[in-house]
């Protein structure tokens, strides 16, 4: 069998798989249908300095081939996890992480603070697409200044594997990278969601509660690859890619294009067991094409 072992900066994991944060939930509700153990890394739901309603119902909306969403970051606050989640997770024998937001540096960095505190959380995950209150509401991964900040905020705290999510509601996603990476972070992972809106044509009114929300599933795949691709040849830190991955050959997709690993978003929904048929599939596909390890082909796309 083909070693999957992957590594991405301080991160050493059984598998490039891993689960995209907010359609996973804190993993232990998918004990029952999947062995936890058997993904290469879970990150958890979207966490903050406070706690957070989250917006308003309706927030969840299919699509043609996906779907929108603007749940909001619903969660009860970093101090909660550290108390109630982290006991539950922390001897899960795989690489559990975090995924941060907020919507000041300070928030950021206070809250990557208190998890750094945590033994058993070896990375996080940095949500850089939440709006800057103290610039309007302007996204701080949309500007290389923005997310160069935020990365710089939470690097003078943060002593783990710090990984940054990535926006594709940018003109260059490459130049984000860029700047992310030269701000200290470890890993890149990509794409965030795309900008999307439903429209009810009886009511004359959006479906979704704020208007807009943001959009996953298989539509996105082909754009989720091509940034990637870009990505990967734009920094020398490993890339993680994400956006519409419902089977092993869409994994492989992304692992040619440059991913090092993959997370698993949407399709959690459709099967909760899909992490490790992911992870089965790659195998058999390198076993297959006679390959010994996973890392012989990440990158490996061939363009003319």
């Amino acid at each position: 069998m083909a070693d999957l072992t992957t590594k991405i900066a301080g991160l050493t994991m059984k598998n490039p798989v891993m689960t995209a944060s907010g359609t996973f939930g804190y993993g232990i509700e998918f004990a029952d249908f999947v062995n936890l153990e058997d993904i290469g890394g879970i990150i958890v739901k979207g966490t903050t300095l406070n706690p957070r309603e989250g917006n308003d119902y309706p927030r969840m909306v299919e699509t043609a081939s996906g779907m929108l969403n603007c749940v909001g970051l619903q969660n009860k606050g970093v101090d909660y996890f550290c108390t109630n989640i982290y006991p539950e997770i922390k001897d899960i024998k795989t690489n559990m992480i975090v995924n941060v937001s907020g919507s000041s540096l300070e928030d950021y960095a206070e809250c990557a603070a208190r998890i750094n505190e945590l033994e058993n959380i070896p990375a996080i995950e940095l949500n850089i697409s939440c709006p800057n209150v103290k610039q309007g509401g302007m996204a701080f991964g949309v500007t290389a200044e923005g997310a160069e900040a935020v990365v710089k905020a939470v690097r003078e705290v943060y002593k783990k594997t710090l990984i940054v999510k990535l926006s594709p509601n940018v003109t260059s996603i490459a130049d984000i990278a860029k700047a992310v990476e030269g701000a200290g972070a470890d890993s890149v992972s990509l794409i965030n969601t795309l900008m999307g809106m439903a429209i009810d044509i009886e009511k004359r009114k959006p479906v979704l509660s704020i208007a807009t929300g943001g959009m996953s599933g298989p539509a996105v795949k082909p754009v989720a690859v091509r940034c990637v691709w870009q990505v990967a040849k734009a920094v020398n830190i490993p890339v993680i890619g994400l956006g519409g991955i419902m089977n092993a050959h869409d994994a492989i997709e992304f692992l040619l294009a440059g991913a090092s690993a993959i997370e698993i978003g949407t399709a959690n929904f459709v099967d909760p067991a899909v992490t490790v048929k992911v992870a089965n599939g790659i195998s058999d596909w390198l076993d297959q094409h006679g390959c010994s390890s996973v890392a012989e082909i990440v990158g490996q796309l061939e363009c003319a």
